[in-house]
């Protein structure tokens, strides 16, 4: 099954991200396909390489880039999101990129199942 993941919440002031990556790598060593994972809202929070947890915490940003190195998951960042809440291109984590709603749109046509994590 392919799947398409939307992670409206950042990381670390709500569950919704955890379990976003939680879901994914559930359902990548199950061996199903998550193919894009669009970040909106305060979800664009989840690309910045500006984190910087405690060292005795997991590092959510950093597992995100290593779906996008192991398992070549698309990570998409909302435009419109990150702009206001000022990150750019420059403040990205490995493996993002930002782009528009169309790749939410696009995702949601391909995969067979889109999944919403966060409100």
């Amino acid at each position: 099954m392919k799947f398409a993941l939307l992670v409206s919440e950042g990381p670390y002031t709500h569950q919704a991200s955890d379990t976003a990556w939680n879901f994914a790598s559930a359902a990548i060593a199950a061996g199903h396909e998550v193919m894009r994972v669009f970040f909106y809202h305060d979800g664009v929070y989840n690309a910045t390489k500006l984190t910087e947890p405690p060292q005795d915490d997991r590092h959510i940003v950093n597992r995100w880039s290593k779906l996008n190195t192991e398992h070549g998951v698309d990570l998409v960042v909302c435009v419109a999101a990150a702009l206001r809440r000022g990150i750019k291109d420059e403040v990205l984590a490995p493996g993002f990129r930002i782009s528009g709603l169309g790749q939410l749109v696009d995702a949601g046509i391909k995969a067979d199942r889109t999944v919403t994590f966060g409100d």
